[in-house]
């Protein structure tokens, strides 16, 4: 298994230093990926590689999140990563180039509040089962996020232990052991620990709610694409999410569970080229 993925390049935001990369013909057309939680640019790996055959592809590890920067304080929160989100479209130089989003899970939220609230501009939006709609956040996200500075303390064991089991649900398929390490280990460590409990703390319904009402406003072609077997946020979303921008429509992926890069990135990398201008 190919599991050297490493972003080689640092920019500083707002909220901490990013680390990101770029691969492909950097003349070609470009396509920029997003992450969600508790994820990181890792699970892109596969899709990435793919299109940048013939793509400029962009990839990055949120603040708080992978190997960017995380600190005690840091403001991890979804409005904080849609202004991050903005601000590297334009050290990226995208501002006008438009590039393609393609954005999963809470990257999904990012991606809406940075067009919606920020002005970023891109050629076409593929939402991959994204979080956008009221309500979200399962019981055990719901309980952390209440009580997580109990959750920080605990020891380290049951912490790496808590993180695999939670993570590994997110695949319908399951995860192959090196796959599942490699999601863990941003996590596992002293500051990990502390950064995983944060930005599960910070994640806010309110900032969907700040533009649900909105996505009527989206003229931009967009589609909404949903693993069959997502028992993190159910299909049922899809279906809502696609009804509620114009002109979008839902693609089911089967046997795909939430983490749809890890259950089908043949699948997936298929679905993005196919909506490619």
């Amino acid at each position: 298994m190919n599991d050297d993925w490493r972003l080689t390049r640092t920019v500083r935001t707002a909220t901490g230093e990013v680390r990101w990369d770029r691969l492909g013909p950097p003349d070609a057309d470009p396509v920029v990926l997003l992450h969600g939680t508790p994820f990181s640019s890792y699970v892109w790996r596969a899709v990435a590689r793919s299109l940048a055959r013939d793509r400029q592809v962009f990839v990055w590890d949120m603040p708080g999140y992978g190997a960017s920067e995380k600190s005690p304080g840091q403001d991890v929160s979804l409005a904080a990563q849609g202004r991050a989100f903005a601000g590297l479209l334009a050290h990226w130089g995208l501002r006008d180039r438009e590039p393609l989003v393609v954005a999963h899970d809470f990257g999904g939220a990012v991606a809406l509040r940075a067009h919606l609230l920020h002005g970023a501009r891109y050629r076409a939006l593929l939402l991959v089962d994204p979080v956008a709609l009221a309500p979200w956040g399962s019981p055990f996200f719901r309980l952390v996020g209440e009580h997580s500075d109990v959750f920080e303390r605990l020891p380290p064991a049951l912490h790496r232990a808590l993180v695999r089991e939670y993570v590994s649900s997110a695949s319908s398929r399951g995860l192959h052991p090196t796959v599942l390490d490699r999601l863990v280990e941003p996590w596992a460590d002293e500051t990990g620990q502390a950064a995983f409990y944060r930005q599960i703390a910070q994640a806010d319904q309110c900032h969907t709610d700040e533009i649900q009402a909105r996505y009527g406003e989206i003229r931009l072609p967009t589609r909404v694409l949903w693993g069959a077997d997502d028992t993190w946020i159910p299909p049922a979303k899809g279906h809502e999410l696609a009804s509620l921008i114009p002109g979008a429509r839902l693609e089911l992926i089967p046997g795909a569970g939430h983490l749809v890069q890890e259950d089908a990135p043949a699948e997936l990398t298929a679905a993005v080229l196919s909506f490619l201008p």
